[in-house]
Order: C-alpha cells, then structure tokens, then sequence
C-alpha cells in the first residue's frame, strides 16, 4: 500500500507532464469532455449541427494560426485549399468509387502538395506579396471550380455523398472533435520542437533568424504545407457533412471569416481560434438577419480587440485564470 501511495504521485505528475508536453490542460480536457458529452444532453440535431461548425471553423482557425501567429505570413487564400480539398474528395469520392475516408487522405494530400507548390514559389517573397500571391491563387482556383462544369457542375453545385447514413449529426461530432484534437496534437508537438524554435524565430526577426544559420525558405515552406494539408482535410469532411459544394467556399470571404477568428482568438495562441469559433459560430446563426453585414460585425469585433486585447479572448482566459489563482482559499506556501 506504501509503495502504491508513493507510486501514484510520480504516475500523477508524469500524467500531468505528457498532458504539458502535448499542449492540454485540465481546464481544456473538461472542455473537450463537455463536447464529447452533449449529445446525450441534446436531443436538437440543429445545436448539435452548430457544435459541429463550431468545431469545424474552430480548426481551420488552428491551422491558419500556425502561419500567421508563428511565421507571420498571411495565406489569404487559405479558403482555396480548403475547397480543394473537399472537391478533391467529392470527385474521387463520386467519380471513381472511392470510400470518402479514402478520400479525405487524398484531399489533405493533394492541399499539401497544392501547398507545397505555392510556398515554393510565394515564400521567397517578403511583406504583402506572399499574402498577394496566396490571395491570387484562391481566386484562380474558385475561377475554375466555377468554369470546369463537367467536372464540377460550377454553380450548380456538385453533390457529395455523406460521411454518414441517415440524419443524425452525433457521428458528424464525434468525428470532427477527433480531427480537431488530432490537428491540435500535430501543431503543438511541433510548435514545442526545435521546428517551432525555428517558426517563431522566423516571425519575430526573418533577419535575425536568417543571420543566426536559420533557413526561412525551407522552414516557412513547410510550415506553409502543414497548415494547408489541415485545410484540405477539414475540406473534406465539411464537403461530405453539408452534402453539397459551390466555388463560393473558396472565396476569400471566408478566409477572412478564418482570419477573424484567429485573431480574435489569439493570435500564436492555435487553440484561441477554437474558442472564438464556440463564441462566434453560434451567436451569427442566430442572428441570421444580419449575415449580410456578418463581414462588418467580424470587422469591428477586430478593431476591439485589437485596442483592448491584442492577444485575444486567450490573452483574456489567461489572465482570468491567473488571478483566480490568487483567489483560492488554499494555497501551498513557499
């Protein structure tokens, strides 16, 4: 029994230090768990619809962070490769017979390769003409989800089988939450090595960085490619959840909705995005009236945030968390 009890304090903090090592704490395994647990608090598939989209948005807002909040690149056509990864999955998926698990692989694949390419010939490039780039390839690539109608069907839309039978959305939650924490795992495992020293040296000094033996080109390339094969891949499966696609997911207008979220999350934070998306995802839906001016709402939601909390609604939790801290009733003395 002694050696137990003596066991179980190392077994606690080597739990605590692989829960560190991969990026979560208690406060957000509750959160995941809460998720995890409410459909069997909910019985509206509609919420349940939300929860999913939330989750969604929430993990391309993860991925658009691992450019812009560690290499400071903006990818304004971030949204181009989530397209492309669900119509990559969609047309395998429809075309030639492929399970669309399969085809969710390939669609992260072929938006890393999409990626790769791009960050090839873009991330030589300094300041705004690597966003340019990435902007002006969004807009050729939704140019031709709009034009190539056979393959496509343009703005008919091309319909795409569901992941899951029936009308449920619990699979649909249940799924997306294992990409998100798996997308989180991926970020953060290489946000803490030696390939993460690299990134935030890069955004904080490219000239420094470059001095000190680093070489931005090879590390912003690949930063840029993971971030893409996320986007490809969340593509999928939103392709295969709402059942139809349209060119309209590859406009820029959702990249900025990305970007917002990002920022209003946390900028470098990767899991601010999350929690902006559970914040904002479901208040605009039910304030579907405005939708039309949903891009002048995300606009000012960015100016206060920007003035009052630059770090966002993490900088916010932290500091919530830090002086209730000081508030507990029981503290160990020094």
């Amino acid at each position: 029994m002694q050696t137990q009890l003596k066991e179980n304090p190392l077994m606690i903090n080597r739990t605590k230090n692989i829960l560190r090592e991969f990026g979560f704490t208690p406060l957000g395994i509750v959160a995941l768990a809460l998720i995890a647990l409410a459909p069997l608090f909910i019985d509206n598939q509609y919420y349940i619809h939300l929860i999913v989209s939330s989750l969604m948005f929430g993990a391309l807002a993860m991925g658009f962070d691992f450019t812009v909040g560690y290499i400071n690149i903006v990818n304004f056509g971030y949204a181009a490769f989530m397209g492309v990864g669900g119509y990559v999955s969609a047309i395998l998926v429809t075309r030639m017979g492929i399970s669309p698990w399969v085809g969710l692989l390939v669609a992260a694949a072929v938006a890393a390769a999409l990626g790769f390419l791009t960050g090839i010939l873009t991330l030589r490039l300094r300041g705004m003409f690597a966003a340019i780039m990435a902007w002006f390839l969004g807009i050729v690539l939704m140019s031709l989800a709009s034009n190539l109608v056979d393959l496509t069907r343009g703005q008919l839309g091309l319909n795409v089988p569901l992941l899951f039978p029936g009308a449920s959305k619990e699979p649909y939650l249940y799924t997306m939450l294992v990409i998100v924490i798996f997308t989180y795992i991926i970020l953060r495992r290489m946000i803490n090595s030696k390939i993460g020293l690299a990134f935030k040296a890069i955004g904080q000094d490219l000239e420094a960085a470059q001095t000190s033996g680093i070489d931005s080109t090879k590390y912003k390339v690949l930063n840029f490619t993971v971030s893409c094969a996320f986007a490809g891949l969340i593509g999928g499966f939103y392709g295969h959840f709402v059942g139809i696609l349209t060119p309209s997911v590859l406009h820029t207008r959702v990249t900025v909705e990305i970007l917002a979220l990002c920022y209003i999350g946390g900028r470098g934070s990767i899991w601010g995005g999350l929690l902006a998306a559970f914040l904002v995802i479901p208040i605009f839906e039910f304030l579907r009236p405005l939708m039309e001016i949903r891009l002048i709402i995300y606009g000012l939601l960015l100016v206060l945030v920007m003035i009052y909390y630059p770090g966002g609604l993490a900088q916010f939790l932290n500091q919530v968390l830090f002086y209730a801290k000081d508030l507990l009733p029981f503290k160990k003395q020094a």
